[in-house]
């Protein structure tokens, strides 16, 4: 009890004794301020238990991992790992390669998996990560030869996300599934005639004849272009050897089939580029021969995204939105 409240305590012990027509008008006032003041205080202590509380779930959500597994069948029995790749394939995103390696990696040394689904729905997106997650399951596969890896797509799987799939043992997908976009593709916008006409110079100084060839205020030079030609083209023959080398003699010959045309999951399976028609829980029971799935797929905790959303990562978002990109897209 604080001192205001014993101050008030006391004058009311002194009004009981008070005589006159007022007394109970100046009771009452009195109850009614020591009332107020009691729960005053209760609410302080309350949001005082609420503000730490807050707090500590923060600092608990910040370094508690997020650990691939996290939900688990307690049976000793064998089971089909599950990877989810979803999204925009990119450094920041949930299909990032750091992300989706940890989850392979997990689910290959695990003892109990009989065999991995990589469950794909995405559009695609960086072919650096794409190709870093192809790689180790290359690797993967390698190092536990008795492990088979199975693409399962949903919706979608394009370009940089069929460059993953490519990795696989076998590809399944719907019949209505979107598949394929093998292509590489590096867009913008050319300003150089809105400053013009709105009055803005442009200054830029480089150094390096080439430098600014990306430049979007200034006019596109024929060399500038030839050279982005070149680079695209590359990164494709790239992706192509990849899908050759996981897909083989399952392609058919098709002159349409790298041009980045996207198809469904039934005209997939004509061309060679998923194997059967299946949902996970099909592969899982029936090809795999484990029915318990288990999921390994690693996800950013609640502060990395909250940080990400607040940072640099803000621009990324907005410019992969806005379709805004330099760097080579497989999507």
């Amino acid at each position: 009890m604080d001192k205001e409240e014993v101050k008030l305590n006391k004058d009311f012990d002194k009004l009981k004794q008070a005589n006159g027509w007022d007394k109970k008008l100046i009771e009452d006032l009195a109850l009614s301020s020591l009332k107020e003041k009691r729960a005053s205080r209760r609410w302080g202590i309350f949001f005082k238990f609420v503000f730490w509380g807050y707090l500590i779930t923060l600092i608990a959500l910040f370094y508690l991992p997020v650990k691939p597994g996290a939900i688990l069948d307690k049976s000793s029995s064998e089971h089909t790992a599950l990877i989810n790749i979803k999204g925009i394939i990119s450094s920041e995103s949930e299909a990032s390669a750091d992300l989706v390696i940890t989850a392979l990696r997990e689910a290959f040394e695990d003892k109990k998996t009989r065999g991995v689904i990589l469950r794909m729905n995405t559009p695609g997106g960086s072919p650096v990560q794409s190709g870093y997650i192809n790689d180790e399951i290359v690797r993967l596969k390698e190092l536990y030869p008795d492990t088979k890896v199975y693409a399962v797509i949903m919706d979608v799987c394009a370009s940089g996300g069929y460059y993953i799939a490519a990795a696989a043992d076998e590809i399944y997908a719907d019949k209505a599934s979107m598949v394929g976009s093998i292509g590489v593709l590096m867009n913008g916008f050319g300003f150089e005639n809105a400053i013009d006409k709105i009055g803005v110079t442009r200054r830029l100084y480089t150094a390096g004849e080439h430098k600014s060839f990306l430049d979007p205020f200034s006019p596109p030079q024929e060399a500038d272009v030839a050279h982005t030609k070149t680079m695209l083209v590359n990164v494709h023959k790239q992706f192509i050897d990849v899908v050759k080398k996981g897909r083989g003699d399952k392609l058919k010959d098709d002159p349409l089939l790298f041009s980045g045309y996207i198809w469904t999951g039934e005209q997939s399976l004509a061309l060679g580029l998923v194997d059967k028609l299946g949902s996970s829980s099909y592969v899982a029971r029936e090809v795999i021969g484990a029915e318990t799935i288990k999921d390994f797929t690693v996800s950013e905790t609640f502060i990395d995204r909250f940080a990400k959303k607040m940072g640099a990562s803000m621009a990324a978002q907005l410019a992969e939105i806005s379709g805004f990109s330099l760097t080579p897209q497989l999507r």
